[in-house]
């Protein structure tokens, strides 16, 4: 009988308004049931701007001020979904050359992606990050700063040590993350300048237990002792890839009293049970920079968290031409609509790495 960890992470509303960011998130995924082989969701402030995913095979808006796009540019939205599926199929032959480095072959796997950058519109200061997961942990970070790849695990240390020595892709990154991201980020704002003013997104707060065996468990949340049933979303219990398992639960937290509120965590053969206290002074959030994803899972994006020091890895897909099949595409820096664009591809050899 063991639990790792037990953590309270926010996606709530501690970003003052002169701060906006525009966020991408990618997860490509084998053999989860139910659930698209890939998926991309786009926030602006928090708000999710546009989705697609592999059965319907189209980008969508999900802001009606997005529509405003297609002033500018009639084809926006078809151009996206171009750049989407192509995205789609660079993933499925990133995934598998991952799988290929782990010496995996069957079974769940993730690959998850994390890319965007935040302006300020008092300072004019702007921050790009890009980061890479897989299987629920990091695997190579771009320090945004230095311009430099980090890996962040073994696996990951060729790919760093190829990725660093291109420069001109390199130099590329560079000006989306300090030029053209900010520019799409500035133009959504404006688009969505009233709705993004006058509404601000529902302080939601997730509970996330990981690392504990055997996979039964509860969890729950309470209000002045007593376990809450409305605007609560419980998640099933999952298995992370060492054999443990881990369950979350999400609460959809109003204007209220946080500390009335407590996380309940109940493990079979355990008597005492874990009692997490909301505290803002405690509480991740998503716009901690070393929390990469935590809990904003909007329509799609499964996120995977090992353990309580490790970060949630996302981000952006680079430009690296993929092998194989798709060895014909054009590389280019992410651009546009939230960014969509060709991925990078792990294998970074050709063939394949064996």
């Amino acid at each position: 009988l063991f639990v790792r960890t037990v953590t309270v992470i926010s996606s709530g509303c501690y970003r003052t308004m002169n701060m906006h960011s525009l966020k991408m998130f990618y997860t490509a995924s084998s053999e989860v049931t139910n659930f698209p082989e890939f998926v991309i969701v786009g926030m602006v402030d928090d708000f999710q701007i546009d989705y697609y995913d592999s059965n319907t095979k189209r980008v969508e808006p999900r802001q009606d001020w997005m529509n405003k796009v297609t002033d500018d540019d009639a084809d926006f939205w078809e151009w996206l979904t171009e750049r989407a599926v192509v995205a789609q199929h660079v993933f499925k032959v990133n995934l598998d050359n991952l799988k290929r480095r782990f010496n995996q072959t069957g079974g769940v796997h993730i690959v998850q992606v994390m890319y965007g950058c935040e302006w300020d519109d008092e300072t004019g200061d702007v921050n790009g990050y890009d980061q890479y997961g897989y299987d629920g942990e990091d695997f190579i970070v771009l320090d945004t700063k230095t311009m430099t790849w980090v890996a962040a695990q073994q696996q990951a240390v060729f790919i760093k040590q190829e990725w660093n020595k291109d420069k001109a892709e390199l130099e590329d990154l560079k000006n989306y993350y300090t030029k053209e991201c900010p520019d799409w980020l500035k133009k959504y704002v404006n688009y969505g300048r009233m709705s993004l003013l006058q509404k601000t997104p529902s302080s939601r707060v997730t509970c996330h237990a990981t690392g504990f065996y055997p996979n039964r468990a509860m969890m729950f949340w309470r209000k002045d002792g007593e376990e809450l049933h409305e605007d609560v979303d419980n998640g099933e219990i999952l298995p992370n890839h060492d054999g443990s398992f881990q369950i979350s639960a999400d609460l959809q937290l109003p204007s209220d009293d946080w500390g009335k509120y407590d996380c309940v965590f109940q493990l079979s053969g355990v008597k005492e049970d874990i009692v997490t206290k909301l505290d803002k002074r405690e509480i991740k959030t998503n716009y901690d920079v070393q929390i990469c994803v935590s809990s904003i899972v909007p329509e799609g994006a499964v996120i995977l968290q090992s353990s309580c020091s490790s970060r949630i890895s996302t981000t952006s897909p680079r430009g690296v031409q993929p092998t194989g099949a798709l060895d014909n595409l054009a590389t280019a820096p992410s651009s546009g609509g939230g960014g969509v664009s060709t991925a990078p591809n792990w294998g970074i050899s050709s063939p394949p790495v064996q």
